[in-house]
């Protein structure tokens, strides 16, 4: 389910918010920096590349907005009610990732059911359709029996239609709420059959 594209986006949200707690932190503490600078000044412009026109500094310098605490502890308590609100999304994203998870895996399971009795009763629909048949060519039935056996068989066939092309509809909800997952097995396959065919060689 990590691979589905809603839980991936709640996750990175999540762990951005998480990273402005720390970003929001950081203005409590003083900043170092080391700057320097250099170049040439001359009040001429012929003594401008002498080595006395040369000049350069260096030295640490410090930002500390000791003054903003106040508003630095607010900006804190902001971030972190964000990232409470982002860690509720992302539970929330999750809960139903399973959910539809469970669904899709609960109606595939039942519909591969009901299409194994349906195929059950499509053999036995043929063969009381055969048996009919038999019957009414000795001159043991009338013809309506036939008639009712083949429209038995004809439902049943048509309910196994209907149920093979909800197996199918049931498999194709059940890939998406699981984020996909094809192409990787298709890139691995490809992977291995090219590392095969480098080994035959």
């Amino acid at each position: 389910m990590l691979r589905r594209p809603d839980v991936q986006r709640a996750e990175q949200q999540l762990a951005a918010a998480t990273a402005n707690i720390g970003v929001a932190k950081a203005d409590l503490f003083p900043k170092f920096f080391l700057t320097g600078a250099g170049g040439f000044e001359s009040v001429s412009a012929s003594d401008w590349f002498t080595s006395g026109a040369q000049f350069w500094s260096a030295g640490p310098t410090v930002q500390w907005r000791i003054f903003d605490a106040g508003r630095i502890r607010a900006n804190i308590r902001v971030q972190n009610a964000r990232q409470e609100q982002a860690l509720d999304a992302y539970e929330q994203t999750v809960l139903t990732a399973f959910e539809e998870v469970e669904n899709g895996l609960a109606a595939y399971a039942n519909e591969q059911i009901r299409r194994n009795s349906l195929e059950d009763a499509v053999i036995s629909s043929r063969n009381s359709l055969d048996l009919a048949n038999k019957l009414y060519a000795n001159g043991l039935t009338d013809f309506l029996h036939v008639l009712d056996a083949e429209r038995s068989l004809y439902q049943a066939q048509d309910a196994l239609v209907q149920s093979d092309r909800t197996v199918s509809a049931d498999l194709v909800s059940l890939y998406k709420s699981l984020g996909g997952g094809w192409e990787s097995l298709e890139k691995q396959s490809s992977l291995a059959l090219a590392q095969a065919n480098n080994l035959s060689k």
